[in-house]
């Protein structure tokens, strides 16, 4: 009955947000009390929801931060120079961008960080997109399917790390194999925009931007405002630079290092307090929102872990795996990520069932390395989740509700996630026990 009452929970609020009954904050908090009191919980909702929001309070604080760090860095022209570049390259064909934002975002997606991908990408392509009419649900479409390959297989990337450790792996081990599926769907990708752009061409056509040899259009969008600060891009470019090193490395926690980026940055970029408080009220509206999504989210998640339907429709998914079944299994995990990490965090789902799946297919002498690298493979489809705090960020940076963001990018998600899995069968990553 729990795992019914859970999988029944996730149904409806799938529904409800994508057909727009109720809005994501309302639905994430509303939809899991309504099942928690069907469930005979409500003396337990309380608590549940506190360590919900405990839990989601450190990715809260560094979104909030987050954004406001590089809101200072584009408000300051720091990424002038990359924007012109591109836009030079691009021009005004609809294919050119979408390949050049594919590319740009694998580029960045690199460093492993949602948050960081998202606000470089947004703030170097959305420009182009709102002057030529291009939709820009094919800007986080592309941003979000480059993160979930670049950053979901890397062992520095966030599903990955919980891998490795949960099961006790090597890092070189596990990523070694899994390079050319990486590469696979990073082409994939790459594809993706050409299709995408080759729509959008047939739509809106070509615009030329450029007019006697002087790109008007650049220099709009690159013109001089009373917030740029020209003669500081080197002194801000190196900020970010010790800031994303100090990530890598580990020197504090993720939150605390992007306030100490912001506080440094606003003081530098804008000494006089009357500047400081304009250009925070000009990016609260975007942090306050992602904000909150990211609490509703996280009394979503701590009801529906605390109240064990996490565990026990983990459960119920290996009870149904049948034992015939057990040669496919890698290629089970990796179909059964898609849903599955659509509707758990990757806490709930690498912490709480990938150790489940690995100790089933051990059973049939499978390695735990090949689930872990089975596991990765729904990434795609993890991303779209509205219980993604970077999500949130993404479709509230472009001003887009999360519902019309799924039902455009569902189909590229899920067709990215099978590539993937393919490319894995095929070079060796997961196997076929027959």
């Amino acid at each position: 009955m729990l795992s019914l009452l859970g999988l029944s929970m996730v149904v409806v609020f799938t529904y409800l947000i994508m057909t727009k009954r109720l809005s994501p904050v309302v639905a994430l908090t509303v939809v899991p009390i309504v099942f928690g009191v069907l469930g005979g919980f409500a003396p337990d909702l309380g608590k549940l929801m506190l360590d919900g929001i405990k839990t989601v309070a450190p990715s809260a604080a560094l979104l909030l931060f987050a954004i406001m760090f590089f809101g200072i860095m584009i408000d300051s022209g720091l990424f002038d120079p990359l924007i012109r570049r591109i836009l030079q390259t691009v021009n005004g064909n609809p294919v050119k961008i979408a390949i050049g934002t594919a590319v740009l975002s694998l580029l960045v997606a690199l460093d492993g960080d949602g948050t960081t991908t998202y606000m470089i990408t947004v703030a170097a392509m959305w420009p182009l997109y709102k002057r030529i009419g291009m939709n820009p649900l094919i800007l986080a479409c592309l941003a979000m399917l480059s993160l979930s390959v670049m950053s979901g297989m890397t062992p520095w990337g966030g599903p990955a790390t919980r891998a490795i450790a949960v099961l006790g792996l090597d890092a070189s081990e596990y990523f070694i194999p899994m390079v050319p599926t990486m590469a696979g769907g990073a082409l994939w990708v790459v594809f993706t925009a050409w299709i995408l752009g080759r729509k959008e061409l047939k739509r809106i056509g070509n615009t030329h931007l450029k007019t006697g040899g002087n790109d008007c259009y650049i220099k709009a969008i690159l013109a001089d405002s009373p917030h740029k600060r020209p003669r500081l891009l080197l002194l801000n470019l190196l900020l970010v630079i010790a800031l994303m090193a100090a990530l890598v490395i580990g020197a504090m926690n993720a939150a605390v290092l992007f306030m100490l980026g912001f506080v440094v940055a606003l003081m530098i970029n804008y000494p006089r307090l009357e500047e400081q408080k304009e250009r925070i009220l000009s990016h609260s509206g975007n942090a306050l929102t992602v904000v909150l999504l990211v609490f509703a989210a996280g009394v979503f998640a701590g009801i529906f872990s605390g109240t064990k339907m996490v565990d026990s429709l983990a459960n119920s998914l290996v009870e149904m795996i049948p034992t015939s079944w057990g040669s496919f299994f890698p290629l089970v995990v990796a179909i059964t990520s898609m849903p599955l990490t659509f509707v758990l965090s990757n806490d709930a789902y690498y912490f709480g069932m990938v150790p489940i799946l690995a100790q089933a297919a051990a059973a049939y002498g499978i390695d735990p390395v090949e689930i872990a690298r089975a596991s990765i493979l729904g990434q795609p489809v993890h991303l779209m989740s509205p219980l993604v705090a970077s999500t949130l960020l993404l479709v509230g940076m472009l001003d887009r509700d999360i519902g019309d963001f799924q039902r455009f990018a569902w189909k590229w998600a899920m067709l990215t996630s099978l590539v993937m899995t393919l490319v894995a069968l095929l070079t060796g990553a997961i196997n076929l026990s027959i």
